[in-house]
């Protein structure tokens, strides 16, 4: 059935028909309630088409994912967009993936300026991003995965700070003092969370922090593996990795210098992925829910393009798992 045949089966245009579908324009009370009461005793279900003509909207929404993710990344980017697109479909809505750089948003401006889309999830937030400035100025609904520096942008994120708080705590609380850290780019918020909740954690044992073994920027193996052997100079008892990426080349490194984990030293993962389940020995580390995480995004896009109250900032929780690599 469509909007010709209600239009032709209750005598009345297609217009008057939208119009009583949409809720907008002008129309009386009893011919919009005839029209209703039709397409329901008819079972009748506009398609995607006909009611963003109505309601003038495509009925997708845009996920943009960083191009220069690296492989370790997957596996999360896969969940979260496995959560859009199952609750957008729930919702009615299509998802259309763009992608972009931190320099270059070509892209995403594209699919806006052309009116491809009702809405944009940010699968990853920088500072001073780009990507945020250009979307609140062009007036469009988006929400950010991932915490952003701008409070007014509607985010939702895992408690990253309060996660890499535990963590550290708890490696403290077990009297080991050299607890080195290995961070990537700390243009990512994430990072700059996860390296707060570091700190946080000596502030609340009440331990003096020694700068001399934290390493941020660390972006390439080349990096990470002289951090590793500066770290073994300096008798580090422990190495915190922001990420699971930075893991496995500390892992690898340690093998290769034939340092033997946990005996030799301790590893521990701020974020753990299928990159890292069959590692032996187990790594301890913190787990979020990416797919949950993505579902969550999409319903808080949704009641933004719907004008629904909503929450500015969500934070949903994490899993802290104690494997072998931390034991004593």
């Amino acid at each position: 059935m469509t909007i010709d045949d209600i239009a032709r089966e209750l005598n009345i245009s297609k217009t008057t028909v939208s119009r009583a579908i949409s809720g907008k324009g002008r129309i009386g009370t009893k011919t919009r309630e005839k029209v209703l009461k039709y397409i329901n005793e008819n079972n009748y279900r506009p398609n995607a088409l006909a009611k963003g003509l109505a309601q003038s909207r495509t009925f997708n929404i845009g996920f943009v994912m960083p191009e220069d993710y690296n492989l370790t990344e997957l596996s999360f980017f896969q969940n979260c967009m496995w959560g859009i697109s199952s609750k957008a479909s729930e919702l009615d809505y299509d998802v259309i993936i763009s992608m972009v750089t931190e320099n270059n948003i070509s892209r995403l401006e594209r699919l806006v300026d052309n009116q491809k889309v009702d809405g944009i999830i940010l699968g990853r937030t920088l500072e001073n991003d780009p990507a945020v400035e250009y979307l609140k100025n062009a007036g469009i609904p988006f929400v950010a995965i991932g915490a952003a520096e701008d409070k007014s942008v509607p985010q939702i994120d895992n408690d990253h700070l309060a996660g890499s708080s535990e963590l550290t705590s708890l490696l403290l609380k077990e009297g080991i003092r050299k607890l080195a850290l290995i961070g990537g780019s700390m243009r990512h918020i994430v990072n700059q969370n996860r390296l707060k909740g570091y700190e946080d954690a000596f502030k609340k044992n009440k331990i003096a922090i020694d700068d001399s073994v934290i390493y941020t920027d660390t972006c390439s193996k080349i990096r990470i593996e002289e951090a590793v052997r500066d770290l073994l100079l300096k008798k580090a008892e422990c190495i915190l990795c922001m990420d699971d990426a930075i893991c496995i080349h500390v892992l690898n490194t340690l093998e290769n210098e034939a340092v033997r984990v946990p005996r030799d030293i301790k590893v521990a993962s701020f974020y753990n992925s299928r990159m890292l389940e069959n590692h032996q020995p187990a790594i301890t580390s913190l787990q979020f829910d990416a797919m949950e995480l993505g579902a969550a995004s999409c319903r808080l896009l949704a009641d933004c393009i719907e004008k629904r109250e909503a929450a500015n900032q969500t934070l949903l929780g994490y899993q802290l798992v104690i494997n072998e690599s931390t034991k004593f």
